[in-house]
C-alpha cells in the first residue's frame, strides 16, 4: 500500500483552491492508501510568527482538515510539534546535508531577499526538516505543488546519500503525486494566476455569504465579447473554471452560451457564482464552526494522531539509528 503524506503551514484560513485542489482528493485517497496529514507549526516558525497566534491559526486549520472530510479514524492527522522524533531525523539527516546545496534552493533564495533581517538557521534547514518529515514514515508519494518541487527532489538526495553511504536499501526516493486528472487548479479572483492567499485573490471557507457575494462582485473581468464565438479572455475563462467545481454543468454552458453570442450579462455571471459558491461551502464552514466549539473532540484528534504518527515514527528511529551505528549500553 502506498504510503502518504503532506503537511500545511499554519498561516491562516483554507480557501477554495486548497479545498478543490487537494482536500477533496485527500478524503479520497486516506480509503486507498495509508495518509499521514500534518499541521507543520515547526515550518512556520522560521518567519517567526505572532506567538499569540499560532495556536489559533493550528485549531483552524485542524478543523478545516475535520470539516472538510479528512477522517481521523481513516487517516493520521498530527501536528507537526506533537511527534519530536521529526527534530532527531532532521538533525541524523543534516549530518549529511552539505551548506552550498541548501544555500542554492530557490526558496531559501527567495525567502532572504524577502527577510534579510531574518535569515536563520531554520530557513537554510528548511528542506532538512521537510525531508525528515516525508522519511519519518517512508512515504513515497507527497503530494508537491511547484513551488515545493526542489525540496522534494533534495529528499530523495539525502534518501538516496544515506542509503549509500551507509550501504541500506532503507529510505524510499519519494515521488510527487498530483492526483492525475482528477487535480483541480482553481484560479483566483483578480483575472489570472492561482487562488492563494499571499495573492489576497481568495475564497475562504469561513467566508460569510455576504462576503462571499462582494469578493465574487469585484471579481476582474473583461469589456466583453465583441463578435460571436469570440475567444474566451483569461479573467472569464477563470471564473468559468471556478464555475466547473461548484455549479450545476447546465448553468455553466447556459454562461458560456451566452458570451458566445454576446448576450452575455457579467453582473448575472458573478451573481450566480458567488450563490453556488455560497451553496457548496455553507454546510463546511457550518460544520467548521461545529468542531472548533468542540474542544473535547479536537483534544482526542491531536492525541490519537500524535500517537499514531510517533509509532510510525519510533520504528523510524529505531532503524536509523541502528543504521549509523547509535546503539545503548
Amino acid at each position: 500500500m502506498d504510503i502518504v503524506l503532506s503537511g500545511i503551514r499554519p498561516t491562516g484560513q483554507l480557501h477554495l483552491g486548497n479545498y478543490f485542489g487537494a482536500l477533496k482528493n485527500f478524503t479520497k485517497m486516506q480509503h486507498e492508501a495509508r495518509c499521514f496529514f500534518f499541521i507543520a507549526d515547526y515550518h512556520a516558525l522560521t518567519t517567526h510568527p505572532d506567538p499569540t497566534m499560532l495556536h489559533d491559526n493550528i485549531r483552524n486549520v485542524l478543523s478545516e482538515y475535520l470539516a472538510a472530510g479528512v477522517d481521523p479514524n481513516v487517516a493520521t492527522l498530527y501536528i507537526q510539534s506533537d511527534v519530536p522524533q521529526v527534530t532527531e531525523l532532521s538533525l541524523l539527516l543534516s549530518m549529511h546535508a552539505y551548506l552550498g546545496e541548501l544555500e542554492r534552493t530557490a526558496s531559501f533564495k527567495d525567502k532572504a531577499r524577502k527577510q534579510p533581517n531574518n535569515v536563520n538557521a531554520g530557513l537554510l534547514c528548511y528542506p532538512v526538516l521537510m525531508a525528515a518529515d516525508i522519511l519519518l514514515h517512508r512515504a513515497n508519494k507527497v503530494p508537491v505543488g511547484k513551488d515545493q518541487g526542489q525540496h522534494l527532489e533534495l529528499t530523495r538526495v539525502f534518501a538516496r546519500r544515506f542509503n549509500t553511504i551507509y550501504g541500506v536499501d532503507f529510505f524510499p526516493e519519494s515521488q510527487a503525486y498530483n492526483f492525475g486528472e482528477e487535480l483541480v487548479k482553481i484560479p483566483g479572483l483578480d483575472g489570472s494566476g492561482k487562488m492563494g492567499k499571499s495573492e489576497g485573490n481568495c475564497v475562504y471557507l469561513v467566508d460569510s455569504d455576504e462576503v462571499i457575494r462582494k469578493k465574487v462582485m469585484k471579481a476582474v473581468t473583461d469589456s466583453g465579447p465583441t463578435e460571436p464565438n469570440s475567444p474566451i479572455s483569461e479573467p472569464i475563462q477563470n471564473i468559468f473554471t471556478i464555475m466547473e467545481s461548484v455549479s450545476a454543468p447546465s448553468t455553466l454552458q447556459y454562461f458560456k452560451d451566452k458570451y458566445a453570442s454576446c448576450e452575455i450579462r457579467y453582473g448575472d455571471l458573478k451573481k450566480q457564482l458567488a450563490e453556488d459558491i455560497i451553496a457548496s461551502i455553507s454546510p463546511i464552514r457550518e460544520r467548521i464552526a461545529e468542531i472548533q466549539s468542540n474542544e473535547k473532540y479536537l483534544h482526542e484528534v491531536v492525541c490519537d494522531g500524535a500517537a499514531k504518527a510517533r509509532q510510525s515514527a519510533d520504528e523510524t528511529l529505531r532503524q536509523v539509528r541502528e543504521i549509523m551505528g547509535i546503539k545503548h549500553f
